[in-house]
């Protein structure tokens, strides 16, 4: 039985109530303007009112949203308004490109031959670029004073790939007895994939990835090109 869309989106701001460490994590002041997809809402009337019309500019003016539906044929834009009020929200999607830094705190790599599962904490940092996409749910808030405001939460989510440069500890027993060296800190390259999860404040995402040892005992090392699992961890700077 497929998943509503609206269930969809009650977990993914449900999660984000559990990340979230402080009020100011995940909601914004207002909506900027911009090109957004209407992706759901509880409201009959604003369902009806947009239609199968899917692309449109959103603003956000006072406690309404202004919607404008360019048509795909010849013909003037399609544009109306929306006052937020309690009880109704609407869910708006944006998708863009993402290009991020992210450091990596650690990385668990798999039992190799003698040598059990190793968590490599050594310093790692990454460049991803991916797909993005950012989730706006929009509804109104009640003040004191009677008046109503527009209240909204934002999750970000995306995926993609990174590469990146890290070090990690080389010895004989991850050498095959091969390093001349008792124990060294290695240059490695790595590559791989990630999901990530964006609060506003920080970035957290997970990873599955290799390394590349750089160097005469690279051949020799038993992690060479072998998967590993990890955390990226990036703050906000904009």
């Amino acid at each position: 039985m497929p998943i509503p869309r609206f269930c969809f989106v009650a977990a993914l701001f449900g999660l984000q109530g559990l990340l979230a460490g402080c009020a100011a994590v995940g909601h914004l002041p207002t909506l900027e303007p911009g090109d957004y997809q209407f992706f759901d809402t509880n409201d009959p009337a604003l369902a009806a009112t947009v239609g199968s019309e899917k692309a449109f500019y959103v603003e956000q003016v006072q406690d309404s949203l202004t919607f404008l539906a360019q048509p795909e044929a010849a013909g003037l834009p399609r544009r109306f308004a929306y006052a937020v009020q309690p009880g109704k929200h609407l869910v708006l999607l944006d998708r863009k490109f993402d290009l991020d830094v992210f450091t990596i705190p650690f990385k668990a790599r798999p039992p190799r031959g003698p040598v059990p599962v190793q968590l490599n904490t050594n310093f790692n940092a990454a460049l991803y670029f991916g797909r993005r996409l950012d989730f706006y749910h929009v509804n109104g808030r009640k003040l004191l004073n009677g008046h109503q405001v527009p209240q909204i939460r934002t999750v970000g989510l995306g995926y993609g790939l990174f590469t990146g440069l890290g070090s990690t500890i080389v010895n004989p027993d991850v050498t095959g007895q091969q390093s001349r060296v008792a124990e060294y800190e290695g240059f490695v390259v790595h590559a791989g994939a990630a999901t990530i999860y964006d609060a506003r404040i920080f970035n957290l995402g997970l990873a599955v990835g290799f390394d590349q040892l750089l160097g005469p005992d690279g051949r020799h090392w038993i992690y060479q090109r072998k998967p590993w699992f990890g955390v990226l961890f990036g703050l906000d700077l904009n």
